[in-house]
């Protein structure tokens, strides 16, 4: 490969930070909102409107932007979702019971309580399909905030939110399927589970091409699309297919690598940057091919489509879903009803839920705190959970078709998240580093 051009460099870096997603992200929303509320705001409503067609022969869907953005592009979010729950359940924070325990627990704390205070405040009418809203976690922003703390926060604190964040996305995509699903074409959803069975056995067959896996992906995608249930439980449910095993063992890639290496001494190891010779490149070939074989599909995809979601999918999302007009009333009615459910559910909710329930799984002994975690942690990451944004504002979206309503909710999301990562920044700054020695019980 070539040098990496100077102007390279420093984008390669920004895209590894920590920092580099979240503040992508609220770039992206600021510049909605801006562009919203902005003279040219009418090109904003144009752009959104925009009928975009895709398709080939009579399979052809129209649409418009926001459409394919919400329903398109964001199955490719949820599909990075399951990916990651794939994985942390077989070698991750959710591979055994006892480590599971403690983010699970908090995670379904951190879903009912919002539930609940939502519900409280609007038991009856319109509002009430809004409670959904509160229960979901914004990763990419919460763990932008935990990284502006750097030392000051325990590693094991990433770790649970990260976990937490995981569980807390399964427990949003089943709600999203079960309640947030009106009508459903029961000869469509059976067609698009044929299809996940399909890659099932395809997985099973050791078939590994990504090709293969979007071709049927995209049938079962348009399948689910087509059925009424929702195209997020398309998208996890081909995420769990992707095969996660690679096809050589450890030990046999290290003495793979060690003969090629002493293969190309042999033959000769290429002097600058010109063509390479057939013998040459023949061990390079073969040591592309160790790589492939080495690397299980599923992580070889999540490296791939992680960038693509983090820096594509989820700004462009925030640029079509955060333009709300400030004007005519929308922020007044932020505050009240399904926007006063909404903040109290995520600001007051979220850290009630997730903090009490992991205090009460750590005092009953079913988990472990990470080391260095206090209790002020958990109710830091509490805070945390409580930066809704991307989730909430999708749910929202499926909950109120009402316009204003929409508008609405959407204003609250905003206020709840910004002030939910004021105060966990507060409440985590004021904790301090974490001690060497630090107790295991909140």
């Amino acid at each position: 490969m070539p040098p990496e051009p100077a102007w390279f460099v420093p984008l390669r870096r920004f895209a590894r930070h920590e920092l580099s997603g979240a503040g992508v992200l609220l770039l992206a929303t600021v510049a909605g909102l801006v562009w919203a509320n902005s003279p040219w705001s009418a090109s904003y409503q144009a752009w959104l409107h925009l009928e975009v067609t895709a398709g080939v022969g009579p399979l052809v869907l129209r649409k418009s932007l926001l459409h394919f953005v919400n329903d398109g592009l964001m199955g490719l979010f949820f599909f990075v979702v399951g990916l990651e729950i794939k994985r942390e359940v077989l070698v991750g924070e959710l591979a055994s019971a006892r480590k599971a325990a403690l983010p699970a627990l908090a995670a379904v704390g951190g879903m009912v309580v919002p539930a609940l205070v939502y519900l409280a405040i609007n038991p009856s009418g319109p509002a009430r399909a809004g409670w959904g809203v509160p229960m979901a976690t914004d990763i990419a922003f919460a763990l932008g905030v935990l990284a502006v703390l750097g030392r000051r926060v325990p590693p094991g604190l990433k770790v649970l939110l990260t976990a937490l964040a995981i569980v807390d996305d399964i427990g949003a995509v089943l709600v999203i399927a079960v309640f947030y699903t009106e009508q459903i074409a029961v000869g469509s959803l059976l067609f698009g589970l044929v299809g996940v069975v399909v890659a099932l056995g395809m997985s099973r067959a050791g078939v590994r091409s990504a090709v293969a896996y979007f071709l049927v992906g995209t049938v079962v995608w348009l399948a689910f699309l087509k059925s009424g249930v929702h195209a997020t439980l398309a998208a996890l449910l081909m995420a769990f297919t992707i095969p996660a095993r690679t096809r050589v063992e450890g030990r046999k890639v290290v003495a793979r690598l060690r003969a090629a290496a002493d293969r190309l001494e042999r033959v000769g190891v290429p002097k600058g940057l010109g063509l390479n010779t057939h013998p040459q490149q023949d061990v390079l070939d073969d040591v592309a091919d160790l790589h492939e074989a080495a690397t299980a599909p599923l992580q070889e995809l999540e490296h791939a489509l992680v960038p693509v979601v983090t820096f594509l999918v989820l700004p462009l999302f925030a640029l079509a879903n955060a333009g709300v007009s400030l004007g005519g009333g929308e922020a007044a009615g932020g505050l009240g009803g399904a926007g006063l459910g909404i903040v109290l559910g995520l600001v007051a909710g979220k850290p009630l839920g997730i903090a009490g329930m992991a205090v009460l799984a750590v005092r009953a002994k079913v988990a472990d705190l990470p080391p260095g975690v206090t209790g002020r942690h958990l109710v830091g990451v509490g805070l945390l959970g409580g930066i809704g944004f991307t989730m909430a504002l999708f749910i929202a979206g499926l909950a109120f078709p009402d316009p204003a309503r929409l508008a609405s909710a959407k204003v609250a999301i905003l206020l709840a998240s910004a002030l939910a990562a004021a105060l966990a920044l507060a409440v985590l700054w004021r904790t301090g580093p974490a001690p060497t020695d630090p107790p295991r019980t909140p």
